[in-house]
């Protein structure tokens, strides 16, 4: 799912004055850490500051998963994850380290079966009926 919608809205309120930098520029510590070591540097300067390039942090969820679940994963893990496991989330939200912009821009899901020819036996089964 593409959040590219509600990043232009949230932009044209704050250009309007409907909105102030503190209300869009929140990134909490943990997620500016999680940019600094785990993220995936962009092309795209922020909207807001112009100062830094942004940053893509990736989020995954799924039971599966276990505790690892929550925690952010550079890209080369996620294709590792996404063999080693059936199905999970990913949540890219998109950082700049300098004021704190952030904002969830994706969101789509990884795993095992989701790739062809590699049906588990519930999903057979599930086929069949």
């Amino acid at each position: 799912m593409d959040y590219a919608l509600q990043r232009r809205v949230a932009l044209a309120d704050l250009y309007a004055g409907r909105t102030t930098t503190l209300d869009v520029c929140d990134a909490h510590p943990y997620l500016l850490r999680a940019a600094r070591y785990h993220g995936e540097p962009t092309e795209l300067s922020c909207p807001v500051c112009r100062k830094e390039r942004l940053t893509n942090v990736h989020y995954v969820y799924g039971d599966e998963l276990r505790t690892t679940s929550g925690q952010a994963k550079s890209v080369t893990e996620l294709h590792r994850m996404g063999m080693d496991h059936r199905e999970f989330k990913v949540y890219v939200v998109e950082v700049c380290r300098s004021c704190g912009w952030n904002h969830l821009v994706l969101s789509f899901v990884l795993g095992r079966d989701g790739l062809p020819g590699q049906d588990g036996p519930e999903r057979r089964e599930a086929v069949r009926e």
